[in-house]
C-alpha cells in the first residue's frame, strides 16, 4: 500500500472533451464510494482525491464542467497516484501545447515514487512524458495506429485492456476506464472493496481484453502505392484463399521486400492483414446474418474449422460461436 494516501486526477489544459469529463467524474465517484465503503468496514483506508491542473491560464478546466474544484499542480508536492483522463491530444506537439508544466510534473512525481495511470487517449499525454518508452501501453483501438506512428518507442499492446509495468498503468478505450478503476481500487484498497464497487456500479470484474470490441481499419494512411493496391486486392477477394507469396508475385515484388514494405506501411505482415480482413468480414456476417459458423468460414476462404477458430479467437478473444451469440440477436446456439 502506498505510504502517501493521495490520488491526483489531472485536467489537461485546453484539450478536454466529453470523454475527459466522463473519466474524471467516473473516477471521482468510484473512489469516493470506495472511501465510504472502507469507512463502513472500519478499515481506515482512505484516499484524498483531487483534480489538479494549470489554473492560471484562463482557459477553464474540465473540472468546472462537473462542478468539482481544481487545484493547481504547483500546490501538490507529493501524491501516490497520478491519473490522466482521456484527452483530445493526439500528438507530442499537442501535448506540449499548454501542457509542458503538466508533463514535467508527471515526470517529477513518478521519479519521487508516485504511480501513473492513463485512461483511453490519455496515453498520448503519458507517452509525451517519455515514461512509456520501452514499456507496455494500451489505448483505444481506434487510436492505436496514430499512437504507434507518433511514439514508436512505446510497446503498444492493442488487445490488452489494462497494462501494468513499473508503476505505470494504461487502459483501452472509452468506458473501459471503469475496469481500470476496479483494478486500481483492488490494489489501493483491497479485493472486497473492488468487488463491492463492481456490484455498486455494475461493472464486470477482471476483464482482460478489448479485442472483441475492436473494428479493423484499412490502414491506408501511407504513401506506398503497391501496398495500397495489394490491400485493395485483399479486400475485394475476401472470399478467396490468398497467400502472401501469391500477392508478392502478383505485384512483382520479391517476397522479403514485399513483407518489409507491407509492415512499414500498415504495421502488419501481408498474412496478418489477410487474416484481419477476413475476420472483420466474418464478424459482420456473424452479427447480421443467420449463417452458421461453418458457412461464414467457407465464405471467407477457410476450409479448416480449427484454423479458422484459432485465427478468430486470436483477433477477437472469442470463438466464432461465442461472438455470434453475443452480437446477433437472432442467433441460436448450434
Amino acid at each position: 500500500m502506498p505510504a502517501v494516501k493521495h490520488i491526483t486526477i489531472l485536467v489537461p489544459n485546453g484539450h478536454h472533451n466529453l470523454g475527459t469529463v466522463a473519466c474524471m467524474a467516473g473516477a471521482c465517484e468510484m473512489l469516493s464510494e470506495a472511501n465510504r465503503y472502507q469507512s463502513r468496514q472500519g478499515t481506515g483506508v482512505h484516499y484524498k482525491v483531487e483534480l489538479a491542473g494549470i489554473t492560471d491560464t484562463g482557459k477553464g478546466g474540465a473540472g468546472s464542467v462537473i462542478g468539482l474544484p481544481m487545484a493547481d499542480i504547483a500546490t501538490i508536492s507529493s501524491t501516490g497516484l497520478v491519473m490522466i483522463p482521456a484527452t483530445a491530444i493526439r500528438s507530442y506537439d499537442q501535448a506540449l501545447e499548454g501542457n509542458a508544466p503538466l508533463i514535467d510534473w508527471i515526470r517529477l512525481q513518478y521519479t519521487a515514487g508516485a504511480e501513473v495511470a492513463s485512461m483511453c487517449s490519455g496515453a498520448f499525454l503519458l507517452a509525451a512524458t517519455g515514461l512509456l518508452n520501452g514499456r507496455s501501453c494500451s489505448t483505444h483501438w481506434m487510436h492505436a495506429g496514430t499512437l504507434k506512428a507518433q511514439f514508436p518507442e512505446v510497446k503498444l499492446i492493442e488487445n490488452k485492456l489494462i497494462t501494468d509495468e513499473c508503476g505505470i498503468y494504461t487502459n483501452g478505450g472509452a468506458y473501459s476506464f471503469l475496469h481500470l478503476m476496479l483494478y486500481l481500487i483492488e490494489k489501493y484498497y483491497d479485493r472486497p472493496t473492488a468487488i463491492f464497487i463492481s456490484k455498486m456500479f455494475q461493472v464486470e470484474m477482471d476483464r482482460q481484453s478489448q479485442s472483441a470490441f475492436a473494428i479493423f481499419s484499412a490502414q491506408k494512411d501511407h504513401e506506398d502505392d503497391v501496398v495500397r493496391d495489394a490491400q485493395s486486392f485483399i479486400e475485394h477477394h475476401v472470399h478467396d484463399r490468398i497467400s502472401a507469396e501469391e500477392l508478392s508475385a502478383k505485384f512483382a515484388v520479391g517476397r522479403r521486400q514485399f513483407d518489409r514494405r507491407f509492415i512499414k506501411a500498415t504495421g502488419n505482415t501481408p498474412a496478418e492483414y489477410i487474416q484481419r480482413v477476413k475476420v472483420e468480414w466474418a464478424k459482420k456476417a456473424l452479427e447480421t446474418t443467420r449463417k452458421n459458423v461453418n458457412e461464414v468460414m467457407y465464405d471467407v476462404g477457410y476450409n479448416d474449422v480449427k484454423a479458422f477458430r484459432e485465427v478468430f479467437r486470436k483477433l477477437t478473444g472469442l470463438s466464432p460461436l461465442d461472438y455470434r451469440n453475443r452480437y446477433n440477436r437472432d442467433a441460436m446456439v448450434s
